[in-house]
């Protein structure tokens, strides 16, 4: 299993699991964070926007030209944006902490 912590918009620390392979996404969805992935991992929205503590960033692929665009339309994106459906779980990711942007809603649960 691949541990990752979600940090909510309010500050509280939410605990996952992921099998390697997961998208992050999907473990986000799973727990009840607000990643609403409305293209469903396909790049066409921003909607599971996470920003990714700065010290697993660099762990990360680079994102291809077409996640960086998504993220320029992301409200509150900064240099370690990502889009949680473009982060998929390995050994190497355990541990992997990301914060919830404080403008992320999650239109499913209205």
């Amino acid at each position: 299993m691949v541990k990752v912590t979600f940090v909510t918009s309010q500050g509280d620390r939410v605990e996952a699991e992921g099998e390697p392979g997961d998208e992050l996404l999907r473990v986000g969805q799973a727990v009840g964070m607000p990643l609403e992935g409305t293209c469903e991992g396909q790049m066409a929205c921003s909607t599971c926007h996470v920003i990714v503590s700065p010290e697993w960033f660099d762990r990360l692929p680079p994102a291809v030209e077409e996640e960086e665009d998504m993220l320029d339309l992301a409200a509150g994106a900064v240099r370690t944006s990502r889009l949680s459906c473009q982060i998929v779980l390995s050994e190497a990711l355990d541990g992997l902490e990301v914060r919830i942007p404080s403008d992320s809603h999650d239109m499913r649960r209205m």
